[in-house]
Parts: structure tokens; C-alpha cells; sequence
């Protein structure tokens, strides 16, 4: 598999190629800098996210997940950051494509298992785009999140992400106040938009 198979699903394609992009940008002497995510380098929320998107598409294909904690991730690569996401995003995004819109429930690697096939795209997207903004403003790049991603993004994280925030996969909330939908995303993820390393 390579960088040009595409899941079919507009948002989870979209994310992919922010996550892609933004990994791919990141210099060596960026990979030890701190992130948004608490206690956790680039190198390491690179392989989480690479993780996550593994572990989406093994729920759906029955194939093996991450050979490693997504949730520990060691801050070591055997290679390149890339050598590393672009299986796993194309992994991702070729299990996705087998599923159509009209799919009852899909089987995902978060609370409760399984999803209506829209809000689980959305899902794998969600982790994909918003770990493409921890390494962005952690290595001085520009977000990779949209006024209309955020907005679909944030539909899919109120039906989501309260369960998850149990698991510490996120934050609590922080209030938001305003129209930015970039920030109501973030604040609503637990991530101050202002963060900088």
C-alpha cells in the first residue's frame, strides 16, 4: 500500500493527508520537543496517532493491531517518522474503503465498539487531525485544522469523546467562548489553542 489509496471517506482522507504533511515536515532536531499532550515528545505522539490508526483499521480487517502501547509510546523509531505513520494511515484508509455508507454499525477501537459508519470515519479522523495539530504547534508549523474540519470534527467528538475522557484519552473540557470552531474543537478536546512549546 501507498500514500495515494484513499479511504472514501471525505473527512478521514482529509485528516490523513493533514497528518501525512505535517509528519512529513517535521526536522530531526523537532522530534524530542514537548507537545500538547502531556508528558508525551513529537516522536511519541507520532506514534500514537501511527498506533491509533492502526488499531482502526485492525477493527475492521480482524489483522493484527499496533505492536506497541499506543498509550506508551516509547519516544524510539527503527527508521524514519514516516517509515513508521504512512503504513498505518494506508492501512486505515484501505479497511475504510471496504465500508459503505450504508453499513448498519462498524466495529472501532473506542467506546462502545462499534459505530454508525459516518461517525466512525469521523473517529479515526478526529485522532488523525488532532494529533497533526500537536505536532504542528509543537514544531512551529501552521494547524492543519479547518474552519469546516473542525465543525464536522466537533460533531463526531460530542458523541464520542466523554467515554474516552474515563481512559484519559482526553482532557477535560475547557470553556469556550466565541465563534472560532478551531478553538470550540480544541477547548472542547482539553487543548488550549494558544499552546505553544
Amino acid at each position: 500500500m501507498n500514500e495515494t489509496n484513499t479511504s472514501g471517506w471525505t473527512v478521514l482522507d482529509t485528516a490523513h493527508e493533514a497528518l501525512r504533511d505535517i509528519v512529513r515536515a517535521v526536522p530531526a532536531p523537532d522530534l524530542g520537543r514537548p507537545t500538547p499532550c502531556a508528558d508525551w515528545n513529537v516522536t511519541q505522539v507520532i506514534q500514537h496517532a501511527a498506533g491509533d490508526q492502526l488499531a482502526y483499521a485492525s477493527s475492521i480487517t480482524g489483522e493484527p493491531g499496533p505492536d506497541f502501547n499506543p498509550f506508551d509510546p516509547s519516544g524510539k523509531l527503527d527508521g524514519t517518522p514516516m517509515d513508521l505513520l504512512d503504513p498505518c494511515v494506508s492501512a486505515c484508509a484501505a479497511a475504510w474503503a471496504t465500508i459503505g455508507g450504508d453499513a448498519d454499525q462498524v466495529p472501532v477501537p473506542v467506546p462502545p465498539g462499534s459505530l454508525k459508519p459516518e461517525t466512525g470515519a469521523g473517529a479515526a479522523a478526529l485522532d488523525a487531525a488532532v494529533h497533526a495539530w500537536d505536532i504542528a504547534v509543537a514544531t512551529g508549523q501552521a494547524s492543519p485544522l479547518t474552519p469546516d474540519l473542525a465543525r464536522t470534527l466537533l460533531d463526531v467528538a460530542v458523541q464520542i469523546v466523554e467515554p474516552l475522557r474515563e481512559y484519559g484519552a482526553y482532557a477535560a473540557a475547557i470553556e469556550h467562548t466565541g465563534t472560532d470552531d478551531v478553538a470550540a474543537l480544541l477547548r472542547y478536546l482539553g487543548r488550549d489553542p494558544r499552546w505553544t512549546a
